[in-house]
């Protein structure tokens, strides 16, 4: 089975600035990707099965966690850092604390250059921090968190650091070194 082209990978893009989202979007599908682009972390947060509970302000997903990934084909979230109401930062918070979504990669994009902003969101799991106006180049960094999350969701038994595998038998255990096996 041949690798997956850039066709099949679907970005939800999220940026309150049209002219910033117009770009991304242009960017992205230049590139192949298919995209959502939304103008807001709710919309995003809607598109992605979430809804906001009334009683405790909360945002919790609309359907059981199992069905939730399911649902939705998302496999790159890139989001402007800062936005009216709730930020990228609050969507890349979110995503990570969600059971069903938090092997999504998440990128932040501003137009700030604070050192202090971007290692808070690289702490919390953010794959990338790009400065804005994002171009290709950023673009074609996409590609190798996008076959990172799909070789991860195709064989989970991977350690992508230095790709070793373990199988474990009733007697013994199977160690892989790049297809090469050690019993």
């Amino acid at each position: 089975m041949g690798m997956a082209t850039d066709a099949q990978f679907h970005v939800l893009a999220v940026d309150d600035s049209n002219i910033d989202r117009k770009l991304i979007e242009m960017l992205l599908k230049t590139s192949s990707f298919q995209v959502t682009a939304v103008d807001s972390v709710s919309k995003a947060l809607d598109f992605l099965g979430f809804h906001e509970d009334e009683h405790n302000e909360s945002i919790t997903p609309s359907v059981s966690p199992n069905d939730h990934h399911q649902d939705v084909d998302v496999n790159l979230i890139i989001t402007d850092y800062c936005m009216p109401g709730m930020t990228g930062y609050d969507l890349l918070r979110k995503i990570k604390e969600s059971e069903s979504l938090k092997d999504i990669p998440v990128v932040i994009m501003s137009s700030d250059n604070i050192p202090s902003r971007i290692n808070r969101c690289l702490e919390e799991g953010a794959e990338e921090f790009f400065l804005k106006p994002v171009q290709l180049s950023d673009v074609n960094k996409l590609k190798p968190h996008l076959l990172k999350c799909r070789a991860k969701e195709s064989q989970p038994n991977i350690n992508n650091r230095n790709g070793v595998e373990e199988r474990h038998s009733s007697d013994r255990t199977i160690t892989s070194y790049g297809g090469l096996e050690v019993v």
